[in-house]
């Protein structure tokens, strides 16, 4: 996809990656979760400080193509939890999140981390399959007694055999 830009996060994204994730849940999710579920799961855009933050506090890496946000993904790096990724419904299947991906491993191993994991949806525990990561157990979130199936995942990270013992 031409004229893509990948960056770090800024304060002013906030608000528009809350949007897509809210449209990224009720549209891209839509063939693995019912209305009920992805209402639940988001019934409005997150513009909470919690939310703020957790964007900000994290390894935040946004894909953007002149001047909109097409993806999102972030990293713990003191955890190695990937908490966020999403893109919107459009750019799916396109690479935007494989690239998205690409940069935040990277900086996992970049800093030393051994492993990454995490909670994934039934859409996002395809694309993680895909990435070498494995299922370590199954459960069921429930919001607003509504029960929606996720995928505790983690991933090891193989070591080079140049990095420091």
């Amino acid at each position: 996809m031409n004229g893509l830009t990948y960056r770090p996060c800024r304060v002013t994204d906030t608000p528009g990656l809350a949007q897509l994730f809210h449209r990224a849940v009720h549209e891209g999710a839509g063939q693995h979760y019912s209305a009920a579920q992805r209402s639940a799961w988001s019934p409005e855009p997150p513009f909470s400080p919690d939310w703020h933050r957790r964007l900000i506090e994290a390894q935040t890496i946004v894909a953007e193509k002149d001047g909109a946000l097409l993806g999102f993904m972030t990293l713990d790096i003191a955890t190695g939890w990937l908490d966020f990724a999403y893109v919107i419904p459009e750019v799916m299947g396109q690479g935007v999140s494989d690239t998205l991906y690409a940069m935040i491993e990277g900086r996992a191993r970049a800093v030393g981390l051994r492993d990454l994991e995490t909670e994934a949806s039934l859409l996002g525990e395809r694309f993680f399959r895909r990435h070498g990561w494995r299922v370590v157990t199954r459960k069921q979130v429930t919001r607003d007694d509504i029960t929606l199936p996720a995928a505790v995942m983690r991933k090891a990270l193989a070591r080079s055999r140049f990095a420091a013992a």
